[in-house]
């Protein structure tokens, strides 16, 4: 007589190989989910952490706005520098997130002009505007910035490398003043 029990268990050679390609494609989308909620987290914990921005301004420190989305891929990645650096300089300057998501924030997203994420506004410890950012910083960078703004001395200067601005307050005040004398044109107006 046979014995046919063990061979009727056993997989075959595709079976085997698709097998192996599911548990490999399970671990990479662990690995990925595993990566977003961490970087989520982040964000949430700093906007959790945030002052509202009439009270930032007003409370004798420097602060920065940093205007984001939960789904921004950039925000993300810039968040565990942005936790690091504010870690560097604990109480000596506020960071305030703007999700651009909540219809709560739209005053301040039109005042700042926000068309673009993740964008950093500066303000120094009286609430004036030092600058604005728009696009991803390194911990180097933020840092840089940070104590800058601490200590009341000229926002860095960083070269336009990847999807980076420069710092410089005079630039945003002028585009945003012909941005508004654009817009006040009505294209009907034909005088």
């Amino acid at each position: 007589m046979n014995d046919t029990t063990n061979t009727d268990k056993e997989l075959s050679f595709l079976e085997k190989c698709f097998l192996v390609f599911l548990s490999i494609i399970l671990v990479i989308s662990l690995f990925f989910f595993r990566s977003g909620f961490r970087a989520n987290a982040i964000l949430d914990e700093l906007a959790k952490n945030s002052l509202l921005p009439e009270v930032a301004l007003s409370n004798g420190r420097p602060t920065v706005f940093e205007f984001y989305a939960d789904w921004c891929e950039a925000c993300k990645e810039m968040a565990p520098a942005m936790i690091d650096a504010k870690k560097q300089n604990p109480n000596k300057l506020d960071v305030v997130l703007l999700n651009v998501d909540n219809p709560r924030w739209v005053d301040w997203i039109d005042k700042y002009d926000v068309n673009g994420i993740p964008k950093l506004i500066f303000f120094d410890d009286k609430g004036e505007l030092k600058g604005v950012s728009l696009g991803v910083r390194k911990f180097s960078e933020l840092n840089e910035i940070f104590f800058a703004l601490i200590n009341n001395s000229e926002l860095p200067s960083f070269s336009k490398l990847s999807n980076s601005s420069n710092l410089t307050s005079e630039t945003y005040l002028e585009q945003r003043n012909v941005n508004k004398i654009l817009n006040s044109v009505n294209p009907r107006d034909h005088n």
